[in-house]
């Protein structure tokens, strides 16, 4: 059996960010909220007894993700943490926002199982944090950075309206200052339906043009890595032993036990699940499957690329062709290793140079090229 993982859907957040597109509710103070907590944790059980029987073994990662885990009280995170068997060394990751985050609730968090954390700092600008909608991560940052845990993250997003390079120099700044191990840096994009999108379609809203986003994302590569946090994916950052295994996973194709509202599973035999998104339609199912798709050597050719060719390692095309009968045009390949995209070597391809900060466009030319294998 291959090393499988489980990401658990957290759907409640204090406030929605108006740049978050995920399926997320709003968690106010209501006298049923404690049993709205609950009553998740037993959709949850419930999942993972239907599920189980494809996935044998134990799980090597366990991720609570959202949505924003750190809404859930100390009791609901351990009883859904100890629900999965795990190997003795399984990370198990919960993301957290600032506002949730003290000395003794990260003590408690980590009596409850978890033993890594990933905390949405995003910014440390006042004007971008009051339109984000987010609080300081000052405070918090400081009680992650000494709580004792296996490892941790922060996000850090880049291209804000408005914003300029010294308030990202700024932003690292302050960050490299808790000396993190890991870091993952997300370039905002305007999602639809959201408030930014509404407010970009008004004229109100312009995120950073090109030119600017390239010079953000080339400092940001620059600043990290002079502080020894190596780049192992194209948005990841990290210590030499502190990569997020559990996001190896996805970058690996291994199967993901996904469970809770919205998410999105792979199962051992290379079938894909996404599960119903509204809370009340997920725990009012039998089965909480909205779509299943059949393994698909062509579909799951294409996800093997998008996925692997983002991280360091990239993808063995010799495997991938073994595995789905699939490989990329090797003419096609060749004008992106000349063009300066790609490395082309022992049969394994991966970013290289100005492949990275346009890892899209590069992925989405070797997906066009994918041919069927002869033989």
């Amino acid at each position: 059996m291959s090393r499988w993982g489980v990401y658990v859907h957290v759907p409640w957040c204090r406030v929605i960010c108006p740049y978050c597109a995920f399926a997320v509710i709003r968690d106010r103070a209501r006298p049923d909220r404690p049993a709205a907590f609950d009553a998740w944790a037993d959709g949850i059980a419930r999942e993972l007894a239907l599920r189980r029987p494809e996935f044998p073994g134990e799980a090597e990662t366990v991720y609570l993700g959202g949505g924003t885990p750190s809404r859930l009280p100390i009791p609901v995170i351990a009883r859904v943490v100890g629900l999965f068997p795990r190997i003795a060394d399984a990370e198990v990751t919960a993301e957290v926002n600032p506002e949730d985050v003290s000395d003794g609730w990260l003590a408690d968090l980590v009596a409850a199982g978890v033993n890594r954390v990933s905390m949405g700092v995003q910014s440390f600008q006042p004007r971008h944090l009051a339109r984000l909608r987010r609080p300081s991560p000052v405070d918090a940052l400081r009680a992650v950075s000494s709580a004792g845990l296996r490892s941790w993250s922060a996000d850090l997003i880049f291209g804000l309206p408005d914003g300029t390079l010294e308030e990202l120099d700024d932003d690292l700044d302050r960050l490299l200052a808790a000396d993190p191990p890991h870091v993952s840096v997300y370039g905002l994009t305007i999602e639809e339906g959201t408030p930014f999108a509404r407010e970009a379609a008004r004229g109100r809203l312009q995120p950073a043009d090109d030119d600017l986003w390239r010079a953000m994302y080339d400092r940001l590569v620059e600043r990290l890595g002079a502080a020894g946090l190596e780049r192992y994916e194209v948005s990841n950052f990290a210590r030499p032993g502190h990569e997020s295994r559990h996001n190896q996973g996805y970058w690996q194709d291994r199967p993901c036990l996904a469970l809770g509202p919205s998410a999105h599973g792979l199962a051992p035999d290379g079938a894909r699940w996404v599960n119903h998104a509204e809370l009340d339609t997920w725990l009012a199912a039998a089965d909480p499957t909205a779509e299943r798709e059949p393994p698909d050597p062509d579909r799951q050719a294409r996800d093997h690329l998008i996925s692997g060719l983002r991280a360091r390692e990239g993808v063995d095309l010799d495997a991938l062709a073994g595995r789905f009968g699939r490989a990329p045009d090797s003419a096609a390949v060749d004008r992106l290793v000349k063009a300066g995209f790609l490395d082309h070597t022992g049969g394994r391809v991966r970013l290289v140079g100005e492949g990275w900060p346009l890892a899209d466009a590069v992925v989405a030319r070797v997906i066009d090229a994918l041919r069927p294998t002869s033989g």
